[in-house]
């Protein structure tokens, strides 16, 4: 079969060779306007944890010293890796299973392991837009309900105040334990369904499946509002906190850095490991909604937006909550760096007992809870489009032949994982939430980074990366980012990665810790997503054809997937040398388009 090809780059050139199983690319849609994309981009990549685990580990990290590695990460680390995933997802307009099979056949995996953990992430991830659902309810009451001690829920030990001592608890602590999350003493006894969570999670997923039912049309509107008005809520909170007494000793705390704390290897590698988990390298779901821009998208200009605003909002993010904490300081008469401070508990019981302290308690309350659900919806959103984006690439017409409407198809895919998440809205949630989290969000993102890195910078190759950009942009990558890519980001996500397991501690909530099977369920969890990259690259060797020699030639090879399933010297049964000839000449014909179209057997 003769194919003319005119002047198109691999990846167009690809999709008309073929024909009608690439109709869905060809006709994928895009962004109304560029602006949607970065803005669905900030929201994707600003979400809770700027809120509460970069404040957290900066408090936990010596204040001001976290800034500086922080800082140095997102240019080394951040930037390049963003740019590389952006660059990626717009050059082969796909999601991240299509793209990663298409760049390299070998790890194909990565991209199915990378839709894996956005999936199971968005089960429990939507558990905290539940919760934040439930406080921003109860923030119209008044008094609120966590502000004294006078409540049926309270235990006696219940203090209105924070005090040092282990025997007493805060209202604000106890509204969390007993009146939401009515938690068990641990994952052993479930308890019972939380009939109100439960309804309030139902609701949750309402919201997200209007977000996304209608694709990037629907994301794109939504965006516009839940990525910015949360900078609205986090200026006036500044405002109104900096006024509070104390706050300028938490805000000292904050940007006063404790030099001595950079010699802890660990302080680099949380810096590393926020800027990487913020931005949301590995989970696949800026690397979605980047196959929908136009080819000649600006990716450059995309990347430093993204996440320069993202690592700007975490600082906005902390100046807002270390004045909250230098409030509290003066309220309990104790230092800074005494108070008890933890991720969810941060911003469900520390920052809630501080504004219901403030003047007009209620007003704060409803805003900073109205805040952490638009945070939410854009996290989460993303999340599930990279599952729909993922399907609808692979299965599109199959899809469309038993959902008729892509919109039937997101309410199956908005109802299985709202089936999924009903265990962490039982009494035994908390700790099902805490296993989830630990094993996915902890242990499997790094594995995947680091097999996406070696793919993309090593196998499919820096140099090819950058004559994309070309294609697209008409400027390649510059030195610093060829560098990033080829040396510096694979050997600081090697060294995360190794660290983390020197590192590793089991799972625990507070003072709990899980028991031996419960660790052993959480690593069932993490090999949900981290076993599809042997499994890819077994099933990617077992289709093409070839001797062992062959087959692995063709499996580092870009588009050797697709070229080898619509080959005619494999229908006829050619050897994988004639393959790889094949695409070779097919991918130098189109590297380097001449006016004149050129003419390629197969």
């Amino acid at each position: 079969m003769t194919v003319s090809l005119p002047k198109f780059g691999p990846r167009q050139a690809t999709s008309m060779q073929q024909g009608g199983d690439m109709d869905p690319q060809l006709n994928r849609p895009t962004w109304s306007k560029q602006i949607e994309f970065t803005l669905a981009g900030i929201g994707c990549a600003v979400g809770l944890g700027n809120v509460w685990r970069f404040p957290y580990l900066c408090y936990r990290s010596g204040g001001g010293a976290f800034l500086v590695p922080y800082l140095l990460m997102l240019v080394v680390l951040g930037i390049p890796l963003l740019y590389m995933e952006l660059t990626v997802g717009q050059y082969t307009r796909r999601g991240p299973v299509h793209a990663l099979a298409t760049v390299c056949p070998l790890f194909k995996g990565v991209g199915i392991a990378s839709v894996a953990i956005s999936f199971i992430m968005c089960t429990y991830y939507n558990v905290i837009i539940t919760w934040a659902l439930f406080y921003l309810f109860h923030s119209f009451q008044s008094p609120l309900p966590w502000q004294s001690c006078n409540n049926t829920w309270n235990t006696p030990n219940c203090s209105n105040h924070a005090t040092n001592s282990s025997y007493t608890s805060t209202a604000s602590k106890e509204f969390f334990q007993y009146e939401m999350l009515e938690q068990t003493s641990g994952v052993e006894e479930t308890g019972t369904l939380r009939w109100q969570l439960f309804l309030i999670l139902i609701l949750a997923w309402i919201l997200i499946y209007f977000c996304i039912f209608k694709g990037v049309k629907s994301t794109g509107k939504v965006v516009y509002f839940t990525a910015l008005f949360p900078y609205v809520i986090l200026i006036a909170l500044l405002i109104n906190n900096v006024q509070l007494p104390g706050a300028v000793d938490g805000i000292n705390f904050f940007i006063l850095p404790e030099w001595d704390k950079l010699r802890s290897v660990e302080v680099w590698v949380n810096a590393a490991a926020q800027i990487f988990n913020s931005i949301g390298i590995g989970f696949g779901s800026l690397m979605a909604m980047s196959s929908y821009n136009t080819f000649n998208n600006n990716v450059l200009k995309d990347t430093l937006t993204i996440a320069i605003i993202n690592s700007l909002t975490s600082i906005l993010a902390g100046f807002v909550i270390f004045s909250a904490f230098g409030y509290m300081s003066y309220l309990q008469g104790i230092p800074v760096n005494q108070l008890a401070v933890d991720g969810p508990g941060l911003v469900f019981v520390v920052y809630p007992q501080a504004f219901a302290n403030m003047p007009a308690p209620q007003v704060w309350a409803v805003l900073f809870f109205f805040m952490l659900l638009c945070l939410g919806l854009d996290s989460e959103f993303a999340m599930v489009e990279v599952m729909v984006t993922s399907l609808m690439d692979e299965y599109f017409k199959k899809l469309i032949g038993i959902f008729k409407r892509k919109e039937l198809f997101v309410l199956a895919i908005c109802a299985m994982a709202f089936l999924l998440g009903i265990p962490c809205v039982m009494q035994v949630g908390i700790y099902v939430f805490q296993l989830m989290d630990h094993y996915t969000a902890i242990v499997s993102i790094m594995f995947l980074a680091l097999f996406e890195i070696i793919s993309i910078c090593w196998l499919y190759g820096v140099k090819r990366l950058s004559e994309n950009l070309v294609e697209m942009t008409g400027r390649g990558a510059n030195i610093f980012f060829r560098v990033c890519w080829l040396i510096v980001a694979p050997v600081l996500v090697a060294v995360i990665l190794i660290f983390s397991i020197i590192q590793f501690r089991p799972a625990r909530y507070e003072d709990y810790v899980f028991p031996p099977w419960a660790q052993g369920v959480g690593w069932v969890i993490a090999l949900g997503s981290i076993i599809w990259i042997p499994l890819g690259a077994i099933h990617t060797l077992w289709v093409l054809p070839g001797s062992l020699m062959q087959k692995l030639k063709l499996s580092i090879t870009p588009y050797a997937l697709d070229q080898q399933s619509k080959m005619p010297y494999y229908e006829r049964g050619g050897t994988g040398v004639q393959v790889v000839e094949t695409i070779s000449s097919s991918m130098r014909s189109t590297e380097k388009p001449t006016e004149k179209p050129k003419e390629t057997n197969f």
